[in-house]
């Protein structure tokens, strides 16, 4: 006969799992996207703190004298979960950030669509990378090795262990709005160049023929230019994104180093 009983300390214990597990997938890459279901993030959220808490029993047991003490650590939980979740969401919108310049260049800033993964508006290169970014992620298997990491992170940051090293965080943040602005010029570096090559072409024919109305022929030619080199760069998106998911392995443990 299977025994299901179990005692106040392992309800604890599960709780402040869950509560973990379901801050990170809130704000995780693809879980936290608006086209996966509720139902689905809130399944996933619980079996996956099931699995963990099979895995890391014997649990210790978290004492607590009042309310008010467990619900502090339930908050620290919380807030060691949305830090690892949004250490790892803040790396995509390296993507939103290089399509935004990338139609500045080509001409088509002004043209914005409603995102409804995130329900915000962006340009049409960003959402051309994000849903690009997405697939490899999926197709990739990098969803897996998000998991693993919060799985690991029970092992580095054991529950009711988490301490917060402001300072170490706030560096990792710092150094990563270096590799933001530097990891998205290198995306749309291919359109930037092509772009910049043709201003001083029209630049020198405008000087060569005054006559000739640069500003409209420019415009034409800048959208053509722009589209035919991301028809020809997006054999280049696993590349892109292999740089994007290094910066997220690379934030993510900084993150997690932070809070040890």
């Amino acid at each position: 006969m299977i025994n299901y009983s179990f005692s106040v300390y392992d309800l604890e214990y599960f709780l402040l799992i869950l509560t973990r597990v379901s801050c990170f997938i809130y704000l995780a890459p693809f879980f936290s996207m608006n086209n996966t279901p509720r139902p689905v993030r809130i399944a996933l959220s619980f079996f996956t703190s099931m699995l963990l808490y099979q895995v890391l029993t014997p649990a210790p047991a978290v004492i607590t004298e009042s309310v008010v003490e467990y619900a502090v650590i339930v908050i620290k939980e919380a807030i060691c979960g949305l830090l690892m979740g949004f250490a790892t969401n803040i790396c995509s919108s390296i993507l939103t950030f290089a399509g935004t310049i990338a139609d500045m260049e080509i001409g088509l800033s002004m043209v914005q669509i409603l995102d409804p993964a995130t329900r915000m508006n962006i340009s049409i290169t960003g959402g051309l990378y994000n849903y690009g970014f997405s697939m490899i992620l999926i197709a990739s298997g990098m969803y897996r090795y998000l998991l693993g990491a919060l799985a690991d992170s029970f092992k580095l940051i054991p529950v009711n262990a988490v301490v917060f090293h402001w300072d170490h965080i706030a560096q990792s943040m710092i150094r990563f709005l270096g590799n933001y602005v530097l990891i998205g010029f290198e995306i749309i570096l291919p359109i930037f160049c092509a772009v910049m090559m043709l201003n001083a072409i029209l630049g020198i024919i405008a000087r060569v023929s005054p006559q000739m109305n640069m500003f409209s022929i420019g415009m034409q030619l800048k959208v053509i230019l722009g589209l035919g080199i991301l028809f020809l760069t997006v054999s280049l998106m696993p590349r892109a994104s292999e740089l994007i998911f290094g910066e997220i392995k690379t934030l993510m443990a900084s993150v997690v180093e932070g809070m040890m």
